[in-house]
């Protein structure tokens, strides 16, 4: 199994966490967007999206974040992402889309790059544009959270696995946290974790 993945891609952290997480051997392969290695014909052959992850397994390759977490939850049920009741797995998956699918596409580097190159808006406008669009998904998403430990239940699930890259490229994009003090709280459990920080971007072989 190979992961394609770049240090501070959001989708690639959530992949890595959850390889951590079910302790699931994989060879790392880096694929550097800031040089635009995702464009390249041999990796688009590959990904015809151009997007990372891409986990490439005996079946073929999977190019969406939440397709390979789900994957790797059905392939390898150990140490569960998606359980307990009915609702609480509609509740896992809720949380899920609404950080990975709601909050994070307006912050890609895709979007950032139209909005350098294409409409010319400089680094203020843009960490603006980011920081809007974060508060507005954080403030939804500390509402919909409850007291539990983490986003659903005693444990880490999809959710935090989601969660935990939004907060970090946030952090870098200095929002303040303060305002969100149970996604603060579940960023900050969660971290404590081998699985979450050994997947953190700082500790990836390509972080510079």
């Amino acid at each position: 199994m190979k992961l394609y993945s770049y240090f501070r891609s959001s989708a690639a952290y959530r992949v890595r966490i959850a390889l951590n997480l079910k302790k699931i051997d994989h060879e790392l392969a880096i694929v550097n967007l800031l040089k635009s290695e995702q464009l390249e014909e041999g990796y688009l052959t590959l990904n015809p999206q151009g997007l990372l992850p891409a986990l490439e397994t005996d079946e073929g390759v999977l190019g969406q974040s939440l397709a390979i977490l789900e994957w790797l939850d059905e392939t390898y049920p150990q140490s569960p992402l998606i359980s307990g009741s009915a609702w609480q797995k509609a509740q896992i998956r809720n949380l899920s889309f609404a950080i990975a699918c709601d909050i994070h596409p307006v912050n890609n580097l895709r979007v950032l790059k139209y909005l350098s190159n294409e409409l010319k808006v400089d680094d203020d406008a843009k960490n603006t544009w980011y920081k809007h669009w974060v508060e507005v998904g954080f403030d939804k998403i500390e509402i919909l959270l409850g007291d539990d430990d983490y986003c659903v239940g005693n444990k880490p699930s999809l959710a935090d696995v989601c969660l935990v890259p939004q907060v970090f490229n946030a952090i870098r994009f200095n929002v303040d946290m303060s305002r969100y003090p149970k996604i603060a709280s579940i960023y900050e459990r969660c971290n404590k974790l081998a699985a979450f920080n050994d997947a953190a971007p700082q500790n990836q072989p390509d972080a510079t």
